[in-house]
């Protein structure tokens, strides 16, 4: 009996283990923590931290800019919250099968620093399918 215990928990843990990519992001946020997001159609808003600014696209009336930036708390929570999807490693952006598709689009273009790294993450909403990836990016 314990055998068959043992032999069912190490499978379990094998299992779980697989089906879990490993989180490399530091717990904490590193103090090069920054990222711009551009979004939109033809990506024509932005929330830059490198350079703290954020711009807004206001269609016919061209865009609107103003200097912002995030407080250390809010920059915290924003990490923890693209830590939580291990925003660093590679995504699944682009459904398997594309059967639908729509025009004008959004298209969101991220860039990530942290710890002396970049991540460049491009996300194209030219489907009307996501993949789960690309729906946590959509939420984030």
């Amino acid at each position: 009996m314990k055998q068959i215990f043992l032999l069912v928990f190490i499978l379990a843990l094998l299992v779980t283990g697989c089906n879990e990519k490993e989180n490399n992001m530091p717990e904490e946020m590193p103090s090069d923590f920054d990222f711009l997001i551009q979004s939109g159609v033809q990506s024509k808003n932005e929330i830059n931290t490198f350079e703290n600014i954020v711009i807004k696209d206001l269609i016919v009336e061209g865009t609107a800019s103003t200097e912002s930036s995030f407080s250390e708390e809010e920059m915290k929570k924003i990490y923890q919250k693209m830590r939580e999807i291990n925003i660093m490693e590679p995504k699944g952006l682009m459904p398997e099968k594309a059967n639908c598709m729509q025009t004008p689009y959004e298209e969101d273009k991220w860039k990530i620093k942290l710890n002396g790294e970049t991540q460049t993450i491009y996300l194209n909403g030219e489907y009307y399918e996501t993949t789960d990836d690309a729906q946590q990016l959509i939420e984030l």
